[in-house]
C-alpha cells in the first residue's frame, strides 16, 4: 500500500483507537441521560472542569464533572432507583485520568494506589478530619452494578464524620422519601462548594493530605418530572446545602446553637432551586447565570 491509500486508513484507525480507548470527553453527550431533558448545568464553566461519564461493566451509571486542579468531584449526577440491594465496597479508580490510552471502564483500586491527578485511598487513611462522603449514594442507585458504580473515588469527596454519617445522611434520607411521591423520573445533582482562596481556615482542613481539595459546603438538588400532589412544597424540585466545616460563617447555612453532639455545626438547609444556583454562582465565581435543570425542572 503506498503512502498516499494508507493516509486515510491511518486516520480511520486512529479515530477507532481513541474511540475504544476511552479518551476523556469534553462534553456529556455519552450519558445525558442522567440530566434532565438530556442537558447537563448551564454556567458551570473552566478549563479545570472534565465531565467524566461513569462505566463500570460496559454500561454508564451516571455523571461526573470532576475539577481536575483540586482532585475531586464538583457534582455527581444520577436518576434515583430505590431497589433494595446490598453491596460490599470495593473501590475504584478512574483511569481516564491517568492518561488518554487508557480504559474508559473504572478500575480496581489497591491501597497501595498513589496518583498525582485524582485521589487514592492513602490520602483519606492519612485524614484525621475527613471520611469518604458519596456524592452519588449507593441507596440511591437500583441495580447491583450501579451501586458497585459508586465506590469510585471520582465519586466521593472529603466530608467530616458528622455531616457525612449525620445531617447529610439524613438528607438522603429524605430524597429517598420524597422519591416515593415523585411517580416519574427523578434527576439528582450532588455537588460541592470549596473553601475559598482567602479562607481562614486551617490549611489541613481546606486540602486533605496537601493534595487533595475539601469542601466547605456540600448542596443537592432534585428534579421530578411526575409526582403525586402532597402539599409539602418538595415538587417538581427541592434543594438544600449542608455545611462541611463547623467554623464556616452563617452566610449560607445558619449553625443551630442548640445542637449539641457529633452533628454541632453540620446543619443543612433547604431552599428553593433558584437560591442554591444563586449560591452556586457567587460561591463558584461564575459570570454566567447557573441552571442546573433545563427550564427549571419543568416540561416546557
Amino acid at each position: 500500500m503506498d503512502q498516499v491509500s494508507a493516509a486515510p486508513v491511518l486516520f480511520l484507525l486512529s479515530c477507532f483507537l481513541g474511540t475504544v480507548s476511552g479518551l476523556l470527553s469534553k462534553d456529556f453527550s455519552e450519558c445525558k441521560e442522567f440530566f434532565y431533558h438530556g442537558i447537563p448545568p448551564q454556567g458551570i464553566t473552566g478549563q479545570e472542569y472534565q465531565p467524566i461519564c461513569q462505566k463500570f461493566n460496559n454500561t454508564y451509571r451516571f455523571a461526573t464533572l470532576y475539577h481536575r486542579n483540586h482532585r475531586v468531584a464538583l457534582y455527581s449526577a444520577y436518576k434515583v432507583s430505590l431497589l433494595k440491594k446490598t453491596v460490599e465496597e470495593e473501590w475504584m479508580f478512574e483511569p481516564q485520568l491517568n492518561g488518554e490510552g487508557n480504559n474508559a471502564e473504572m478500575q480496581p483500586l489497591k491501597k497501595s494506589d498513589t496518583f498525582d491527578n485524582q485521589a487514592s485511598l492513602q490520602d483519606y487513611d492519612k485524614s484525621l478530619y475527613y471520611t469518604k462522603g458519596h456524592l452519588a449514594p449507593k441507596q440511591h442507585l437500583g441495580t447491583t452494578d450501579d451501586k458497585l458504580a459508586t465506590y469510585t473515588l471520582t465519586n466521593i469527596v472529603p466530608q467530616r464524620g458528622g455531616s457525612n454519617a449525620g445531617t447529610w445522611n439524613d438528607l438522603e434520607e429524605e430524597i429517598s422519601k420524597n422519591k416515593r411521591s415523585c411517580t416519574g423520573e427523578m434527576y439528582v445533582i450532588t455537588g460541592t462548594i470549596p473553601f475559598e482562596s482567602n479562607s481562614k481556615a486551617p490549611s489541613v482542613i481546606t486540602k486533605m493530605n496537601n493534595k487533595v481539595y475539601a469542601p466547605e459546603y456540600m448542596w443537592s438538588a432534585y428534579c421530578c418530572t411526575n409526582f403525586k400532589e402532597t402539599g409539602g412544597g418538595f415538587f417538581p424540585t427541592y434543594a438544600a446545602v449542608g455545611r462541611n466545616y463547623p467554623d464556616s460563617t452563617d452566610d449560607i447555612v445558619p449553625k443551630d446553637p442548640n445542637v449539641r453532639g457529633t452533628t454541632s455545626g453540620y446543619d443543612v438547609k433547604k431552599m428553593p432551586l433558584n437560591d442554591l444556583e444563586a449560591i452556586l454562582k457567587e460561591k463558584l465565581k461564575s459570570s454566567e447565570k447557573i441552571t442546573l435543570f433545563d427550564h427549571d425542572c419543568r416540561a416546557n
